[in-house]
């Protein structure tokens, strides 16, 4: 939750519209409406305490989905934030799972990789686009 709470606040300091959903919507965390273009995003929020994989199967992820990674860095002052859309990741399996899909055998905990996100740090400008 708090992953979910901090990313919303972020996004209303931008000035966007956010609600979140509290559970009640299956596979979405928040909704999105930007007014200055009155386009409204699914976002999906994924949290970690400190830097390693964020769990997740390629099957839960919505190409039209954005995806927010924070790694909320436990007495630091700062939490990291990763913001991409869904269709990337699907659109580059390995490159976001490593190893987790290249076996014969499926990883059972497949999870992206925290190194693969680096270029996607604070790109809230995705939801004005």
């Amino acid at each position: 939750m708090a992953g979910e709470y901090l990313t919303a606040g972020k996004l209303f300091k931008r000035g966007y519209q956010v609600a979140v959903t509290t559970g009640n919507a299956k596979a979405i965390d928040l909704f999105v409406h930007v007014p200055k273009t009155n386009k409204t995003y699914n976002v999906q929020v994924k949290a970690l305490r400190g830097h390693n994989c964020f769990p997740i199967k390629r099957e839960a992820i919505h190409a039209d989905h954005v995806y927010v990674f924070i790694v909320l860095k436990v007495n630091e002052p700062d939490e990291d934030y990763f913001v991409l859309l869904g269709q990337t990741i699907l659109d580059d399996i390995n490159r976001f799972f490593g190893s987790s899909y290249k076996r014969e055998k499926p990883s059972p905990m497949p999870a992206i990789d925290y190194g693969s996100l680096k270029e996607f740090k604070d790109k809230w400008e995705l939801f004005d686009q």
